[in-house]
């Protein structure tokens, strides 16, 4: 009995409840089920689609070639924005034929096409009377030309006829009569000490800058500038009056000295402003 109570201890009952098989003993790994399938990779269609966009950007392209065609067509190649009308403004001495004529303007021609600055250009190499001058487009068929003019402030006697100078010293033209208003130059340095230190281009320098520089009020009373040298220098007014300038420096501090000096001495013949802080008059 004791003998078969040990072969039941050794010899497992699968009856048993709550006893599992040992693993890997004997019991087979159950087969592996079959992989699910990929789903396929989703391409954009092909065909038409890259035509139906290539469409729009033809057309965007078409038009836009017709519009730069078109507005180059009406700019240059039609009589829409042509020059048919030619102005000039500004002009005192001169008249606004003689301006028209130096411009010589190509009407007829299409307006984008005109070279403004060559006509400026044409205007001052063709009238040395004009300072500046400023062409502008007036669209759509007109050139507008506005001119300003070299004033004179001092002329020089040549012959029969002056020689008008501008505030900057150019001579700019000779004319038979002398505009009224405006001084003339009476240069006589010859016997001066400075003569070879100055010549007579630096003189006539140091005469423009005192004239250019003279109060309008007094620029309409003087008659003459006097040039003896460098610092010799004398304004002749109407009425027999004298002023004695000196040279050209401190212009502006000597012309406010005699504007006082002439207003608090209106019956004196003979001014003194050579040194401007201390003016004197005499004289009767």
């Amino acid at each position: 009995m004791a003998g078969a109570t040990t072969a039941q201890r050794g010899t497992p009952s699968p009856d048993r409840p709550g006893r599992s098989p040992r693993k890997g003993v004997g019991s087979p790994k159950p087969p592996k089920g079959p992989k699910p399938a990929k789903a396929p990779k989703k391409t954009a269609p092909r065909g038409p689609g890259k035509h139906l966009r290539r469409g729009p950007v033809l057309a965007s392209l078409a038009a836009a070639v017709l519009l730069v065609s078109g507005g180059t067509w009406v700019l240059y190649g039609s009589s829409w924005l042509r020059v048919e009308k030619v102005t000039a403004t500004g002009t005192e001495v001169l008249t606004p034929e003689q301006v028209l004529a130096a411009a010589a303007v190509p009407v007829g021609s299409p307006l984008v096409s005109i070279d403004t600055d060559e006509i400026e250009s044409r205007v001052r190499g063709r009238l040395p009377r004009i300072d500046s001058v400023d062409a502008v487009r007036a669209w759509p068929h007109g050139i507008g030309l506005k001119v300003t003019e070299r004033k004179p402030v001092l002329l020089i006697k040549k012959d029969a006829n002056f020689v008008e100078v501008d505030a900057s010293g150019v001579r700019f033209d000779t004319v038979p009569k002398a505009p009224a208003g405006v001084p003339v130059l009476e240069l006589n340095a010859g016997g001066s000490p400075s003569a070879r230190r100055f010549d007579e281009e630096r003189l006539l320098h140091e005469a423009v800058l005192v004239a250019g520089s003279l109060p309008v009020p007094i620029a309409k009373e003087t008659v003459q500038v006097k040039v003896g040298s460098y610092d010799s220098i004398v304004l002749e007014l109407t009425g027999g009056r004298s002023v004695r300038w000196g040279s050209g420096e401190q212009s502006d501090a000597k012309g406010r000295a005699l504007t006082a000096l002439l207003k608090a001495a209106p019956k004196a013949g003979h001014f003194d402003v050579s040194v401007p802080t201390a003016p004197a008059a005499a004289g009767s």
